[in-house]
């Protein structure tokens, strides 16, 4: 079934021309060498814990947010067991804090009960978990774990992947099987990381800037607005931050 849907996904790429994986990717790997999660954490529950957080919030203030919270409660026992009134206050921050705070101490308590304190490593074991779905999963596989089980697909993802003829779909869970079905699999921890950082610095929402993007050559939307050409080689679209 699975590997039908990939198949099924790459025939809707394909139909509308081919795309230049190769060099979409050459193109992302020299702007961003070293792209990583910017989620700041030690460890996979961290890791876990602060992309439960991220939900309509921005990584900055989950990273302003989640050094009182895990000061206070450093591993699954303590947060499966502090009082949801004091978590709710230190992740009051980052929105909708109540359902976070439930989220958060219903996802400690189940790995306590279910894998003994441990951030299990599997798809279908992670979004068994309370607040984690399959974008929450994914980091974790691939940043944690280094395991390609999907395609992160945030809200830079899916605008990137439209822009460059990569999908035309907006469901987040589409967008993820037609990168599937083109990208390498070793590539897909990487290219969300890297697609993220090129959607925040340089291919931004409402302004993308066309003239600095290593990536324009290649973009058909650069193309239709007649952006210029990128700028020199070893810029990479960088601003500061």
């Amino acid at each position: 079934m699975a590997r039908a849907r990939a198949r099924s996904a790459a025939r809707r790429v394909r139909g509308r021309g081919a795309v230049p994986v190769g060099e979409i990717l050459s193109g992302l790997r020299a702007a961003w060498p070293s792209a990583e999660c910017a989620l700041r954490h030690e460890g996979p529950f961290q890791l876990l814990a602060a992309t439960i957080l991220s939900a309509q919030c921005t990584d900055a203030m989950v990273n302003r947010v989640t050094p009182e919270l895990f000061r206070r409660w450093p591993g699954p026992a303590a947060l499966a067991a502090a009082p949801a009134a004091e978590v709710e206050a230190v992740v009051h921050p980052t929105g909708f804090y109540r359902n976070k705070a439930k989220a958060l101490r219903g996802m400690a308590a189940a790995l306590l009960e279910r894998h003994g304190g441990e951030v299990p490593r599997t798809m279908e074991e992670l979004t068994a978990l309370p607040g984690v779905a399959r974008k929450t999963a994914n980091v974790v596989l691939g940043t944690a774990f280094g395991l390609s089980e999907g395609v992160v697909v945030d809200t830079h993802v899916g605008r990137i992947a439209r822009r460059l003829g990569m999908t035309r779909e907006t469901d987040p869970v589409k967008v993820e099987r037609d990168l599937q079905a083109l990208l390498p699999r070793e590539e897909w921890t990487m290219f969300s990381h890297r697609v993220i950082h090129h959607g925040r610095r340089t291919c931004t929402a409402r302004s993308p800037r066309c003239g600095e993007c290593t990536l324009a050559p290649l973009c058909p939307s650069a193309a239709r607005e007649g952006a210029a050409a990128p700028a020199a080689a070893g810029a990479g679209g960088r601003s500061r931050p």
